[in-house]
């Protein structure tokens, strides 16, 4: 596979939050010249983002992020505000105490609630693998699976690990039919990125892999 396959899967990233509009913009524009999957950045940025890319790029955002404990409601409302703003795909936190509690049921409703918002719009659900258990990561797949979402992301890049390969395997061991897999967080090279599209992942979530394509220091997300 060559760097061109492998960019096409790739959400180009930047969530750091002492970000620029000026550095938005440039992954904006890298995101076009190398025709990446799509642009995920904060909030904040996608009405500017979906306003300069004007259909040239989906914009992604982040919701609940990164820790995932906001309320339902504050969950639905940042939804429905990004996607008024212009974003075309969203990568929900879950509330991952409420996993280790097992409320299962509100686990699924809310990604079902933040599912109805989007309408047709994609719907990514970060779990944060490196916080899980085995069993839990199995369950989360299910859950993810019965709500209708439409991905399963390993995690925020801001906890204490981002994707393995083992995670992504099991996750196309136990999710549904429909349900696709991203990978993201600590990508760091192209073979690596290789490897977690051939083991199921769809989408990788990097800022990384870019800069490799261009000879930069893979630094980053």
């Amino acid at each position: 596979m060559n760097a061109g396959e492998i960019l096409k899967h790739v959400d180009h990233t930047l969530l750091l939050p002492q970000s620029t509009w000026a550095e938005i913009r440039q992954i904006c524009d890298d995101a076009v010249a190398y025709q990446t999957a799509s642009v995920c950045i904060p909030p904040s940025f996608v009405r500017e983002a979906a306003e300069y890319l004007n259909g040239r790029m989906p914009v992604c955002t982040v919701i609940g992020f990164p820790n995932g404990y906001m309320t339902t409601k504050t969950k639905e409302f940042e939804t429905g505000d990004a996607i008024l703003n212009g974003a075309a795909e969203i990568d929900m936190v879950i509330n991952i105490g409420w996993l280790k509690e097992q409320k299962y049921d509100k686990i699924e409703k809310e990604i079902r609630i933040l599912k109805a918002v989007c309408e047709e719009k994609i719907l990514k659900v970060i779990i944060e693998t490196c916080l899980l258990t085995q069993e839990e990561k199995i369950r989360m797949c299910e859950i993810v699976t019965e709500a209708g979402a439409d991905y399963i992301k390993t995690s925020t890049g801001f906890s204490t690990a981002g994707a393995t390969f083992s995670d992504v395997k099991l996750f196309a061991e136990h999710v549904g039919p429909g349900v696709k897999i991203k990978a993201a967080g600590g990508i760091s090279s192209l073979a690596d990125a290789e490897k977690f599209l051939s083991l199921g992942a769809d989408r990788l979530g990097t800022s990384r892999i870019i800069k490799l394509v261009k000879q930069e220091e893979a630094t980053g997300y």
